[in-house]
């Protein structure tokens, strides 16, 4: 059987930066993903490593730009897949005036909406070149 050790929030003290939950953000201005302990693979929200299948991470600050590389779903809800340049995927929402294509660089405004639900929200830096599009 599974032994999973359970720690209430007042027990954490200092080091509870290393026992990131897959749901746990800390502040919404910023984007923080995870870092398997075992393997390293970079994750954003996830219960265990998609590499190794360890369920140990460190939390990590992300720098917050990446690359648009596909859209997600209709245009109403303007939700699109980011590869961060940390080495994740991230599915976000953009805004801005500016336009979102394949291969525009974008960086996080937002980290979470004010509840901890939601979705990320980016706004273009830079619109994609001719080359640099991938279609």
């Amino acid at each position: 059987m599974l032994r999973t050790v359970t720690l209430e929030h007042t027990e954490l003290g200092q080091d509870h930066q290393t026992l990131a939950t897959p749901n746990e953000q800390l502040d919404c201005g910023e984007l923080f993903f995870q870092r398997c302990l075992w393997c390293g693979t970079p994750a954003y929200r996830r219960a265990f490593c998609r590499a190794c299948g360890s369920r140990a991470f460190q939390r990590e600050r992300s720098a917050g730009d990446g690359v648009v590389v596909r859209r997600h779903g209709h245009v109403p809800h303007n939700t699109w897949f980011v590869a961060m340049s940390e080495g994740f995927n991230l599915l976000c929402q953009a805004t801005g005036t500016g336009p979102v294509a394949v291969g525009s660089r974008v960086s996080v405004v937002r980290a979470v909406a004010p509840f901890g639900q939601g979705l990320p929200v980016v706004e273009p830096t830079r619109p994609a070149s001719t080359p640099d599009r991938w279609w």
